[in-house]
C-alpha cells in the first residue's frame, strides 16, 4: 500500500512539473532577464512548486532582479513563509530575499469558506481538470470572507464559471477574479 501510495504521489509530481510554463501557477513578475536571472527565476519557482505544504490556498509570487530575489503573495500556513524564504536562500546565485507573503489569519470561518469554494468550483463540469496535478491552477485565498481567485485557466467560459462559483458560497462577502486566460496577454479583471 505504501509503495502505491509513493507512486502516485511521484506520478502527480511528475504530472506537475510536465505541465507547460504558461500554466504555471507561480507568477513572476515582468522584465527582461539576463541568463543568470533565468536560471534563478527556474531554480526559485522550482524550489517554491516543492514545498510540502504549498496548497490550492495558498498564492505565491516572486520577482527576480539580479541576486534579489522577492516573495510575494498569502499564505494560509505560517510555516510556508519561513519555508519558502529558506528554500529560495539556498539557490546557487541568490544574495538576497525579501520575503513579503502575507500570512493570512487563523479563522474557523474562512477555513470553512475555503473548502466550500474548493468544492463548489471543482465540483463543475468542466473546471475538474484545474484541480489535478501537483500544483492545480486555481487558487483560492480566503481573508475575511473576501475570497480572491487566482492562477490561469484555458478560456474566458472557465474564469466565469469558477467566480460564480465562488460567488454562491455562502459568508463570501465578495469575489476577486484575478484568473488569467491562457494564450490571451494582460487577461486582467
Amino acid at each position: 500500500m505504501k509503495v502505491f501510495a509513493a507512486v502516485l504521489l511521484f506520478g502527480g509530481l511528475l504530472f506537475g512539473q510536465s505541465q507547460s510554463e504558461g500554466n504555471a501557477q507561480l507568477a513572476m513578475r515582468p522584465g527582461m532577464p539576463d541568463a543568470s536571472e533565468q536560471r534563478i527565476t527556474k531554480e526559485v519557482r522550482h524550489e517554491l512548486v516543492m514545498l510540502p505544504y504549498y496548497s490550492i490556498f495558498d498564492d505565491l509570487e516572486y520577482s527576480v532582479n539580479g541576486g534579489t530575489v522577492t516573495l510575494l503573495g498569502a499564505v494560509n500556513n505560517p510555516t510556508l513563509k519561513k519555508d519558502a524564504e529558506n528554500a529560495v536562500k539556498r539557490v546557487e546565485g541568490v544574495t538576497t530575499v525579501n520575503n513579503e507573503i502575507k500570512v493570512l489569519p487563523p479563522s474557523p470561518q474562512d477555513d470553512r469558506i475555503r473548502r466550500q469554494v474548493a468544492r463548489a468550483i471543482y465540483s463543475q463540469d468542466g473546471l475538474y481538470r484545474y484541480s489535478m496535478g501537483a500544483v492545480p491552477s486555481i487558487h483560492i485565498i480566503v481573508d475575511g470572507g473576501h475570497v480572491t481567485l487566482k492562477g490561469v485557466v484555458d478560456n474566458q467560459g472557465d474564469d466565469t464559471m469558477a467566480k460564480m462559483a465562488a460567488n454562491q458560497v455562502p459568508g463570501v462577502f465578495s469575489v476577486k477574479d484575478d484568473l488569467q486566460v491562457a494564450n490571451q496577454t494582460n487577461a486582467r479583471k
